[in-house]
């Protein structure tokens, strides 16, 4: 019998409701339960109450054995291009790499490139949120707008949504539809002698984000006249230098990512700069209290623990989405 139907074969005896597993066994809660001790205090993971017991866990590590999880794992930290579709390296995990453990993709390490944008994030957010950089008109930025889609809207929309607690005095404003609604109904609200746009676009060439810079920038001009002021509102996420400079942002306001960051990821790379001028210092390893330190930390010190960590420790995240299993997450409306 394969790895896979001996562990469905066994989940299938595991109790329907969670009163019953813990009468069953008074130590559930220990056994199924991982505390990662992290340097601004511990994250519990409880996985105790889901639909799994010893022997299914057993079976369901010996799968991810069978399965050669670790391998894989281990290939995508190293670098090898596991994105076959694209043939390309998945490297996420270099951009949350804070050890500087050399990472390498076609024999070059990819860790001075990440610390150096890493780097110009940081010290670009310092001048925005400080008030060092100045619109056109001598004042100072009050209002972010990040004009993308896909990866280059939605990571930065959640995070600042959760975070929103620790948000700055700045404001930011996130524009994905190609319906003019979207962006006209934000920038009425704006001011633009005040307010900062992101282009997210690799390329610079993406129809439904260059449309909307297009009428942001248009906007923009109405007010301020002079094309050179754009240099002062707008910067870009791209690779493309000559798209960039032709719209009139100066080359040094460019942050660049990589094609090995996938989008669903890519709010660590420079996508997240909204994030850092919002919440602060996503940059840095080590960062003031008044900032993000929430999620970059967690995830700055949670990254080894998955490098190296026993696959047992993972099995909170593995066992609903093998079982085609429904997922509820519970939110407060009235936060916003």
């Amino acid at each position: 019998m394969s790895a896979l139907k001996e562990f469905l074969t066994t989940f299938k005896k595991v109790p329907v409701t969670m009163k019953e597993m813990f009468q069953s066994n008074p130590n559930r809660f220990t056994e199924f339960s991982h505390v990662l001790k992290l340097a601004h205090g511990n994250i519990l993971l409880d996985y105790s109450k889901n639909l799994i017991d010893t022997e299914s866990f057993n079976k369901l590590i010996k799968l991810a054995k069978d399965s050669n999880v670790e391998k894989m794992r281990d290939a995508m930290f190293s670098g090898e291009k596991i994105n076959f579709t694209e043939d390309r390296a998945v490297l996420h995990v270099a951009l949350r790499n804070r050890s500087n453990t050399p990472i390498f993709v076609d024999g070059k390490d990819v860790m001075p490139g990440v610390n150096a944008v890493l780097a110009h994030m940081k010290e670009f957010c310092e001048r925005v949120r400080s008030g060092t950089w100045k619109g056109y008109t001598g004042k100072t930025i009050t209002d972010v707008v990040n004009i993308g889609i896909g990866g280059s809207d939605l990571g930065p929309v959640m995070a600042t949504e959760c975070l929103r607690p620790y948000a700055s005095h700045i404001k930011v404003h996130f524009v994905s539809n190609i319906d003019g609604t979207h962006i006209a109904e934000t920038l009425k609200k704006l001011n633009p002698e005040t307010t900062l746009f992101i282009i997210a676009s690799k390329t610079f060439t993406t129809i439904e984000t260059m449309t909307n810079s297009e009428s942001a920038k248009a906007w923009f001009l109405e007010h301020a006249k002079d094309p050179s002021h754009v240099a002062k509102h707008f910067v870009a996420l791209s690779t493309n230098a000559k798209e960039v400079k032709k719209f009139g942002i100066a080359e040094e306001n460019m942050f660049e990512f990589w094609d090995w960051v996938g989008g669903r990821y890519s709010l660590w790379s420079a996508i997240g700069l909204s994030i850092a001028l919002y919440i602060g210092d996503i940059a840095s390893p080590v960062t003031p209290p008044d900032t993000c330190n929430a999620t970059i930390h967690s995830t700055l010190h949670r990254q080894p623990d998955v490098a190296t960590a026993p696959q047992m420790s993972q099995v909170g995240k593995c066992q609903p989405s093998l079982l085609y299993t429904r997922r509820h997450f519970i939110y407060d409306a009235s936060t916003g």
